[in-house]
């Protein structure tokens, strides 16, 4: 069997084999890193750099010592609060300027030139601008997304496609039917992309965030076991944890992106005039149907949760504010809408066409 495919420029593996090759490279860098960190006398000392076993139970003791699971849902609700602000900002003032010449010409230099800014300078900004606390570095982590991804929505609004623009003028589109026809549709589209590639930026600065006003957080954690206590085995637990996360956080978006711009899906696979959609995998399927399984459990957990709230009857503790603390809002903003389109979903599946 010839393995010219391993080489071939821009060729395409199969399922199976991007699974071998995934599996076969996370082993052999294993491999790499325990050569050089094992022994009694190691290539890089374990002062520097620990080995693998040692990650491994540095990750229990974050757990026993350290409330990982509770520093880690805040880092969450910190970065889905990032999330949610920039997105609600980039994305009206992105059309607003992309759509009128007028705030075009008045601002596109400004939103061109901001991208240079150094986030970790902006900090004692933040501070005086909204305190020490949760709303500060929500902030201060939506502004490092919001100001990648407004001149993105601005691009992606000259990248419409003028037959679509021409097509709606011949048919006498208002100017609000071809914002709502077209422009909408096709960027809102084209940045889910982007957006899924931006919020990794919050992970980023998350050290930066957090080690004001001490609140906890995976970021605050690396700050307080790696710096001040040098416990280099817990600071790379922690990193690998945020690269678990962040494979997590960016397969949710992959799916949401399917789910809701199947379309893409379909122009992407066309070739010669074949309009059948993209073939899933079977690790695709396996994971969209994981996706819809943990969805509901989830929502069920919330409401379980939501309720001890507001009336607490799982002893003294009330899990939501103990793990999100004033981040909690996110958290409900969240699951609002995931109610919101279950519920709609079941409406047109059951009752409307019935």
């Amino acid at each position: 069997m010839s393995s010219s495919w391993l080489f071939r420029l821009r060729g395409e593996l199969t399922s199976v084999q991007k699974v071998i090759l995934a599996i076969a490279g996370f082993i052999f860098f294993i491999l790499i890193w325990a050569l050089l960190t094992s022994g009694d006398t190691p290539l890089i000392p374990r002062a520097i750099f620990p080995n693998p076993w040692r990650v491994v139970t540095a990750m229990r003791d974050l757990y026993v010592e350290n409330e990982l699971f509770m520093n880690i849902c805040k880092s969450i609700g910190l970065n889905l609060g990032g999330y949610i602000k920039a997105i609600l900002y980039a994305i009206p003032v992105g059309f607003a300027i992309g759509l009128v010449p007028m705030l075009r010409g008045a601002f596109q230099k400004m939103v061109d030139a901001v991208r240079f800014l150094p986030l970790t300078a902006l900090t004692g900004l933040f501070i005086i601008w909204f305190g020490i606390y949760s709303e500060q570095k929500i902030n201060f982590l939506a502004f490092g997304i919001f100001i990648y991804l407004l001149p993105i929505v601005i691009q992606r609004i000259d990248e419409v496609d003028d037959v679509y623009l021409k097509t709606v003028h011949t048919l006498g589109a208002s100017y609000w039917q071809t914002i709502r026809t077209v422009y909408i549709p096709s960027v809102v589209s084209r940045i889910s992309d982007d957006i899924r590639i931006l919020t990794a930026i919050s992970w980023t600065y998350i050290i930066v965030a957090e080690t004001s006003a001490d609140q906890g957080g995976i970021g605050s954690l690396i700050y307080r076991t790696g710096q001040r206590l040098g416990r280099v085995d817990k600071t790379v637990a922690c990193l690998i944890i945020i690269m678990v996360i962040g494979i997590f956080q960016d397969k949710i978006f992959a799916y949401l992106d399917r789910k809701f711009f199947p379309y893409k899906y379909q122009l992407k696979d066309t070739n010669g005039g074949n309009n059948s959609l993209k073939t899933l995998s079977l690790f695709d399927a396996v994971w969209d149907y994981t996706i819809i399984m943990l969805t509901w459990i989830f929502i069920g957990i919330y409401l379980l949760f939501l309720f001890n709230e507001w009336s607490p009857f799982i002893g003294d503790v009330k899990p939501l504010s103990y793990l999100f603390g004033d981040a909690l809002w996110t958290i409900h903003v969240v699951f609002g809408m995931i109610l919101m389109y279950q519920l709609n979903t079941l409406y047109h599946k059951f009752i409307f066409k019935s």
